[in-house]
């Protein structure tokens, strides 16, 4: 392998790396105020809505296709299950609505 590649990838990790530690060096020992940590907590759950919210309608089979898979995924996060869950349930009633149908 070129040692251009190497010093590549080395930089590619650190560039990775650096913006990750840094709240752990920075933080350490600090409390956050609870506004903070609640906005934090819920993120995970925000991102990955934006990135599955705009799939349900421009989906390019069938418009109800989308639309049953996220009232699956709906329904179950609702009452509460774990995020694996939800996106396995939702895949597993797509699987079979796509059997029947």
């Amino acid at each position: 392998m070129r040692s251009e590649i190497v010093w590549m990838i080395v930089g590619m990790g650190l560039v990775t790396y650096i913006p990750r530690m840094l709240p752990f060096l920075l933080f350490k020992g600090k409390e956050l105020p609870s506004f903070l940590q609640g906005v934090l907590k819920n993120v995970p759950s925000a991102t990955l809505g934006a990135l599955i919210f705009p799939g349900i309608f421009f989906i390019n089979e069938d418009i109800w296709f989308g639309i049953l898979g996220a009232a699956v995924a709906f329904i179950a996060a609702y009452f509460g299950a774990n995020v694996i869950i939800v996106v396995l349930g939702s895949i597993a009633f797509l699987s079979v609505y796509s059997f029947i149908m």
